[in-house]
């Protein structure tokens, strides 16, 4: 809906009324309570078109935000179908869906192993499919091992690294990924295990988190240069 639009005809309802009112007035023929009789005929008619106007907001946003939880809806059922063939756990928040999947990295690496590589491929799939225009952010994660300022990079290099794949093997846009670290932050520890080999392997992590639609300016293309 164009609330522009509709402002500007109430504007221009409000002049053209305010200009038959200020011609009855200028007639010697007016008497005050047909004067007082247009000006709260106006005055309804302006409150009705408000109330119309704010109706249709409402409706629309209301419409807008169905059709992103209905999109989110069947993006975590297509998703959770994964986890018969993945150790994959889907989690639908509020405007988001959690999809940890099992993306881990070895011990003080941040490379994507082979291994991880198909349940990349499968999510991009699927997000390509049912929502090509969604934003996700690759969350990195690490053991305990070592500092936690080195941890927060290590993080990032692993969020990157997963970002990097889905991109040139995914063939997702850069547009609608991000990376972010978490490092070890002991709030979202699998466990408490940390060191080389298997162990803090559950903690060397990259968790995807589909976060809803990009904004047009996100998802605009640059405009045209000019000479």
């Amino acid at each position: 809906m164009n609330v522009m639009g509709n402002t500007k005809g109430r504007s221009t309802l409000a002049g053209v009324s305010a200009v038959a009112i200020l011609a009855m007035a200028g007639c010697s023929r007016v008497k005050p309570e047909e004067l007082s009789a247009e000006l709260a005929r106006l005055r309804s008619e302006m409150q009705a078109e408000i109330q119309q106007g704010d109706q249709q907001v409402t409706t629309q946003l209301g419409g807008r935000i169905d059709g992103l939880d209905s999109r989110l809806d069947a993006i975590a059922n297509d998703l959770e179908q994964l986890s018969d063939e993945f150790d994959v756990t889907v989690t639908r928040l509020e405007s988001s869906i959690r999809f940890n999947a099992p993306v881990y990295f070895g011990f003080d690496d941040a490379t994507v192993r082979p291994a991880d590589q198909e349940v990349l491929d499968r999510f991009a799939d699927v997000i390509k499919s049912y929502y090509p225009d969604a934003a996700i952010t690759a969350e990195g994660f690490t053991d305990a091992s070592g500092s936690a300022n080195y941890n927060k990079t290590l993080g990032k290099k692993r969020a990157d690294a997963v970002v990097s794949y889905l991109q040139t093997a995914g063939g997702l846009s850069e547009a609608q990924l991000r990376a972010v670290s978490y490092g070890e932050e002991t709030q979202r520890m699998m466990d408490e295990s940390r060191g080389p080999g298997e162990a803090g392997l559950r903690n060397r992590r990259v968790v995807l988190v589909i976060e809803g639609q990009l904004t047009p300016a996100e998802n605009s293309p640059a405009p045209a240069a000019t000479n």
